[in-house]
């Protein structure tokens, strides 16, 4: 299932960063027009993507059926609400967007979105007539939910038909977690009535966003425009103590999505949220009543999570290892903010490894490359910094003897370009690190800014999936360099740098308050001339895990930027060889290896629930297929814990506790299969140096 976007280009904002966006009052239909800061905001909006985006598009008739589909898909990501007929009178304008954003004429999209709002109110009314009726669950009907690649409906009959089913489906989800059959109807009622509630309260300006980031999007996912309002709730957001729970959300279908927890956050110190959960209810205090957010835009959960530090929110979580219609679990959180020190680099060394002789592996964990910007520029000497903490760490590691360091960049987004180009440096003994190409073709090279070589003993560096921009600039110079073997997941792929313009600037009198555009102006390639960007870094050692990686990260948004390549800058390659040799090794010890197969049964499990796009409306067939899911997940979860030698969990064991996110204790069994293996990988490297300097 595809990543939606709504509104905003949401993927890399922070929670408690991000403002509420529609007004608190119901805006009457006639006051949904067009005005003239809006059609100036488009004309600068054009003027700057033109000379400033990193990618160069026309816009011509198929950009301006592609921002019509776009647009229909942000108000109406399920086909819920529109018919055929609809689209079809939609479409007589498909081919005139691009010249109506040239010439500023918004009419077309307010025209839509009024329609929109119509369909909305006739289709809430109708669903809150179906909460009344008497709903017979022996029936064996299914309900597709995923209607992503579906066509539109035909007519309101058929419409009519697809709304009873999803209020069936609806009513069956909440019966079989023992809601009563009042509770279920209120629940629902508010939920409906919500999702129409919110659509009225969005006033011209956020209609204005919402088709504007239609034709943003439709270049490419990270450029998106906030609003005037937006942008002075951004402001407000970042100067008042108003905290948040450290996750970057997005929006997928009826759910708000976790893609990443942040390192040091609430969310990630509790180990009870992991990327993939959906957000389906929020309650504010300890035992405050959890509010039904399924249907909510992205910016209105947000707000309801954000708030004062200290204080508490309820997260009601639908996990990524359950289907749409699966057991939800409640996590209690204590809202915070991030520091730089919680984000600290940490060291350990490996016990027990096994099989390695008494080799000594370390482990460096970044969980983000941080930088005290501030500390920075009043001199401080001892100024919070990445690259300053693992030289540290390197150097405690080496007084404990060990033979080898590990890297571990796992749910790693990034951070300080900076703090990426010194850390290589400190096992590199000079060189570039990254090129930066512009808009206009103009490349800087970042350079190793220390000649002296901090660790050049064995290295390995571990990285996944959430390993994002300033973690595949340091892995793919640790790879370009041939300093030390990657381990793990294809990375991220963000490969690509944002910046955020002030519209007012183009403009010299009148209103200079037109909002703000964050826009893609440059994009990163490795010193072997290879981006970063939708590929990312592709290790020199696999996992197994990684059978889904064509499905994350950049390589799942619509309209990412491709990969490229340009020349090459001279560096010098070290001597790292035989790999293919270390590969087999891998491959062989990881056959009958228990943590692989679990992990491979995990993927395997989640695979086949993103493929699921229909459910059963049979009480008791529903009611199976979760015993049987979660059967099988304790299962193959004991299995693996028997086999090394722990306890298996009891049968009466929290399933808050047992899907706990392990990424979030580095101690945790199933965290600690990577880890262990990559420690194995360096392991048989340096045993294989040791032999060739014996031959020599």
């Amino acid at each position: 299932m595809k990543i939606r976007y709504l509104l905003l280009s949401a993927l890399l904002l922070l929670l408690g960063l991000l403002p509420v966006l529609a007004s608190v009052r119901e805006v009457p239909l006639d006051e949904l027009q067009p005005n003239r800061s809006q059609r100036q905001s488009t004309l600068i909006i054009l003027k700057v993507i033109n000379e400033y985006h990193y990618k160069k598009q026309h816009l011509n008739d198929e950009m301006s059926r592609a921002i019509m589909n776009r647009y229909l898909e942000v108000l109406d990501p399920n086909k819920s609400f529109f018919t055929q007929s609809d689209i079809e009178r939609f479409n007589v304008v498909s081919d005139q967007l691009d010249d109506d954003l040239k010439d500023a004429r918004l009419d077309s999209a307010f025209n839509i979105f009024r329609v929109y709002r119509q369909r909305v109110d006739e289709r809430v009314g109708y669903a809150l007539k179906l909460l009344e009726r008497d709903y017979d669950f022996t029936i064996n009907e299914n309900y597709r939910f995923d209607r992503e690649e579906s066509p539109w409906t035909a007519d309101a009959a058929e419409l009519n038909e697809l709304w009873r089913m999803k209020v069936k489906s609806d009513i069956l989800n909440l019966k079989l977690k023992d809601k009563p059959l009042d509770e279920i109807r209120s629940t629902l009622e508010k939920r409906y009535t919500g999702i129409q509630r919110r659509t009225r309260q969005m006033d011209a300006d956020d209609v204005f966003q919402v088709f504007i980031n239609s034709y943003t999007l439709s270049l490419e996912p990270h450029t998106s425009y906030m609003s005037p309002r937006v942008s002075e709730n951004f402001d407000i957001s970042m100067r008042l103590s108003l905290e948040g729970i450290g996750a970057v959300l997005s929006n997928e279908n009826e759910y708000t999505v976790v893609q990443r927890t942040v390192a040091g956050g609430p969310a990630a110190l509790s180990g009870q949220v992991s990327a993939g959960d959906r957000i389906v209810g929020v309650g504010q205090g300890a035992d405050g009543e959890i509010e039904d957010v399924i249907g909510w835009r992205l910016q209105d959960v947000v707000d309801l999570i954000r708030g004062a530090k200290g204080t508490t929110v309820q997260l009601q979580l639908l996990p990524e290892d359950e289907g749409s219609a699966g057991r939800t679990k409640q996590v209690t959180l204590v809202r915070n903010q991030i520091k730089l020190e919680d984000q600290a680099a940490k060291k350990f060394i490996i016990p027990d490894l096994g099989n390695t002789g008494n080799l000594r592996i370390g482990v460096i964990d970044i969980p983000a490359f941080y930088r005290d910007f501030q500390g920075y520029s009043q001199g401080q000497e001892d100024f919070t910094s990445t690259t300053r903490d693992v030289r540290r760490l390197i150097d405690e590691l080496e007084a404990e003897g060990v033979d080898g360091i590990v890297i571990d960049l796992r749910g790693n987004g990034g951070g300080s370009l900076v703090e990426a180009t010194e850390l290589t440096g400190l096992f590199i003994p000079s060189g570039p690190v990254v090129q930066v190409k512009n808009a206009t073709g103009d490349l800087d090279i970042e350079r190793d800014p220390d000649p002296s070589l901090v660790y050049a003993g064995p290295l390995a560096v571990l990285v996944d999936r959430h390993s994002a921009s300033a973690s595949e600039i340091f892995a793919g110079a640790i790879q370009d360099y041939h300093r030390g073997i990657i381990i793990g997941e294809p990375t991220f792929g963000k490969g690509t740098v944002q910046t955020l313009v002030d519209l007012g600037r183009f403009v010299r009198y009148g209103d200079k308050n037109l909002g703000r555009l964050r826009l893609t102006m440059a994009q990163f390639f490795r010193v072997n001339g290879g981006s970063t960007q939708f590929k990312g870094v592709v290790p020199d050692i696999v996992y197994p895990s990684a059978v889904q990686s064509d499905d994350q990260g950049e390589r799942s948004l619509e309209n990412a930027l491709p990969w490229a390549k340009i020349a090459a800058v001279n560096y010098q390659v070290e001597g790292l060889d035989q790999l293919e040799r270390y590969r087999q090794m891998h491959q062989l010890r990881i056959k009958e290896d228990p943590g692989f197969i679990y992990l491979s049964q995990v993927e395997a499990m989640l695979k086949e629930i993103k493929a699921q796009e229909t459910v059963s409306l049979l009480e008791k067939d529903r009611e199976i297929e979760w015993n049987q899911r979660e059967q099988r997940r304790k299962a193959e979860k004991n299995r693996f814990l028997t086999a090394i030698g722990l306890d298996p969990e009891p049968d009466d064991v929290d399933a808050e506790a047992e899907r706990a996110d392990p990424a979030a204790d580095r101690d945790d069994p199933v965290a600690r299969i990577m880890l262990n293996e990559a420690a194995h990988i360096l392991a048989d490297y340096i045993g294989g140096q040791t032999r060739a300097a014996m031959v020599n």
